[in-house]
């Protein structure tokens, strides 16, 4: 097999990440935080990939790619690797509470609380928890209920005497902090409030005066899919609404316990869940659902936390003038979070005050919930703009979100589209008309990232913002064909998924065997974030086979085989995991010495290139062409952060003949100073 599995290989990202909890160069929280990542993570590709698994493992002897067996044989794969990962995750665990006892912060549960302590828990409980928490007695009469995912539950067992064993089921609330603080004079304690629960449990079940009382937490994960029917009484929107209701009732993929509950316990559950010891169940430690452990405290003190790094302004809009005005005389990159997504905002909001700006056109796959830019779109319709927003509404976890984004937009006014029918629209897109003198001026802008303030803090993203005219009459007419049911279009410098995107970059990688076989310089440098299109990786091949020398960073599944004898000796392939989340897609190719560059929405993924809606952009702008490079070389030197991708899934550390390069900071460090010598120069005027 050419390929490597891409279940297999998603493990082996989520593992680098889960590296990063066990690196003590990274600050305490931070090691936390990124075990709350790695718990996320799992969760979702249980309920995403897991569950589409387990649909195909139905029908028997069903061959999966990049797997020497079928989809049955493959879950049993997948839940052996995650067991191993489950180890080293209760490790880090240890690891990470251990370095905090050396500064005297511990973590306590409910067996090892003082009696001042015991005070203050029971009234905190009390005076906070107990109007939230509603116990469930479970029995033949009082069936299971419907479990939420992303909710910690209690199962507990009530012995009144010998022959008397209840069980009950309490949902841990999620709106207060999981984690409360226990200051004393020389140490910190802190305690879960699954603990502040437990200690409370002979007084929330007194009715049944208990001889033993116990609990043990346990998570359920359910299938993800929505199931959009056919009932064609029903608009796209009313379909995604009552499919998000559906989706509660998925069903189950995963159910990890408490490895020390009860037999008799655990089988009454999994009885009632219609479940089976290892067939979905996976035993853990006395926690779960550390995706919470993503806002683990840092006490107070910096040194738990990763340095601050304030996103610079960028240079060009560093002088007070207006950011239109700016973009009008030269091609603006932008690099999130680098540099501040603030100026997208200040871009929006002048457009809104502008008296000569007509219209604006966005496409919206995730925003944040109190969105700045949302907000920015509303005081643009407030001011008399046309305003078009394409909603999508199959964004997986953020459907409740646009929706009601979408409701309240069109309510004041803004012409709202719901995506385009079969088809997800991923692009990130946003353009500004106004008119000059009775001429048009256009603002486009092209990113890699969704328009979301809140991930720009720590998703690594480019936007080129643009008013070179015939990029903007080409992205003129995507916004017509997503406005006109997919009117198709002859596009020279976008890359439009589904239409043109896999042909320009075969017609691209074409080129540069060419160049190979000619005994000229032949090089493609890819930075994205999965690989797993068939097709493309048997074009890389190709190219390599040929000659072409291929430099790829791929943070996340890569089931391309890099460095095998005869098939690609020419393909080098590392991922990036460090402390922003690596979401730049672009490619240079060498083209001769003349590079060609690219940004994109779209990762090299069959869905991404023949089924959904993505837009690259041609870099034009010399300049911005330098800056790309610049970023690329920075993050394939790195070596401090940089894995090396293989078909063994061993995640080492790349080994380069070069001193320590930490690629991020560095980049920081770079921009930063960029902002600096702009300040100077301004204070010298």
């Amino acid at each position: 097999m050419n390929i490597i599995n891409r279940e297999l290989s998603w493990l082996s990202f989520n593992e680098r990440v889960l590296q990063e909890s066990m690196d003590p160069t990274v600050p305490l929280t931070e090691r936390m935080r990124f075990l709350g990542i790695y718990s996320n993570n799992m969760d979702e590709f249980f309920r995403v990939r897991v569950a589409n698994l387990k649909r195909l493992s139905v029908l028997k002897k069903q061959k999966v790619e990049g797997f020497n067996g079928d989809a049955e044989e493959l879950y049993k794969e997948i839940r052996k690797v995650v067991m191993k990962q489950q180890l080293k995750f209760e490790d880090a665990f240890t690891l990470i509470q251990t370095e905090f006892e050396k500064d005297q912060i511990f973590m306590i549960n409910e067996q090892e609380v003082n009696k001042d302590q015991l005070l203050i828990l029971k009234n905190y409980y009390n005076e906070h928890l107990k109007h939230v928490v509603f116990p469930i007695i479970l029995d033949k009469k009082n069936p299971l209920p419907k479990l939420r995912d992303y909710a910690i539950y209690l199962a507990v067992k009530i012995v009144e005497n010998k022959n008397k064993t209840r069980f009950a089921l309490i949902q841990i609330p999620g709106e207060y902090s999981r984690f409360f603080q226990l200051k004393g004079e020389k140490r910190i304690d802190y305690i879960l409030i699954d603990d502040i629960i437990r200690l409370q449990l002979k007084e929330i079940f007194s009715i049944f005066e208990p001889v033993e009382i116990s609990a043990y937490t346990f998570k359920f994960t359910r299938d993800a899919e929505l199931d959009l029917d056919d009932d064609l009484s029903l608009s796209f929107f009313e379909k995604i609404e009552k499919s998000l209701k559906q989706r509660r009732k998925g069903d189950p993929v995963r159910f990890v316990y408490d490895s020390k509950m009860p037999k008799d316990l655990l089988n009454f559950l999994l009885k009632s869940l219609d479940l089976t010891i290892g067939n979905n169940t996976i035993p853990g430690g006395r926690y779960h659902n550390f995706k919470d452990f993503m806002s683990f405290p840092d006490f107070g003190m910096a040194k738990y936390r990763f340095q601050a790094q304030p996103p610079q302004a960028h240079p060009a809009f560093s002088k007070g003038k207006s950011h239109m005005d700016v973009v009008l005389e030269k091609d603006v990159l932008l690099h999130f979070p680098y540099q501040k997504f603030d100026h997208v905002v200040d871009l929006l909001r002048e457009a809104a005050l502008d008296p000569r700006v007509k219209d604006i056109k966005i496409n919206i796959y995730r925003v944040a919930k109190n969105s700045e830019v949302m907000n920015a779109l509303l005081a643009s319709v407030f001011n008399g703009k046309q305003v078009t927003v394409i909603f999508e509404l199959q964004a997986r976890f953020d459907e409740e979100n646009n929706l009601w984004w979408s409701n309240r937009l069109k309510e004041f006014g803004a012409n709202v589209i719901y995506g385009v029918p079969n088809l997800k629209v991923h692009s990130k897109l946003l353009q500004i008309r106004r008119v000059k003198d009775g001429k048009d001026q256009f603002i486009t802008y092209v990113g890699t990232g969704n328009f979301n303030e809140k991930t720009a803090t720590i998703y690594s993203d480019l936007a080129v913002l643009s008013s070179e005219r015939e990029l903007s009459l080409e992205v003129s007419k995507i916004f017509k064909l997503l406005e006109n049911n997919l009117e198709r279009n002859i596009f020279r410098n976008l890359l439009v998924s589904p239409f043109n995107t896999r042909r320009k970059l075969f017609t691209l990688i074409d080129k540069e065997i060419a160049h190979a076989k000619s005994k000229k310089p032949a090089k493609i440098k890819i930075k994205i974030n999965n690989l797993t299109d068939v097709k493309m990786i048997d074009k890389l091949y190709a190219a390599g086979k040929a000659g072409v020398k291929i430099e790829l960073i791929v943070r996340g599944i890569c089931c391309l085989k890099p460095g095998v004898k005869g098939l690609s000796e020419n393909i080098t392939a590392i991922s990036l995991v460090d402390r922003y989340l690596e979401h730049a897609r672009f490619v240079i190719f060498g083209n001769g010495g003349t590079p060609e560059t690219y940004i994109s929405s779209a990762d090299w993924m069959e869905r991404n290139l023949d089924q959904r809606i993505e837009v690259g952009a041609k870099i034009l702008d010399p300049q911005i062409q330098a800056e790309i490079a610049l970023i690329f070389d920075y993050q394939w030197r790195g070596s401090v952060k940089a894995r090396s991708i293989s078909a063994n899934y061993k995640n080492l550390y790349s080994k380069r003949d070069l001193p320590p390069f930490h690629a991020q900071q560095q980049l920081f460090a770079h921009y930063k100073q960029l902002s600096e010598q702009i300040a100077q120069n301004t204070e010298l005027l």
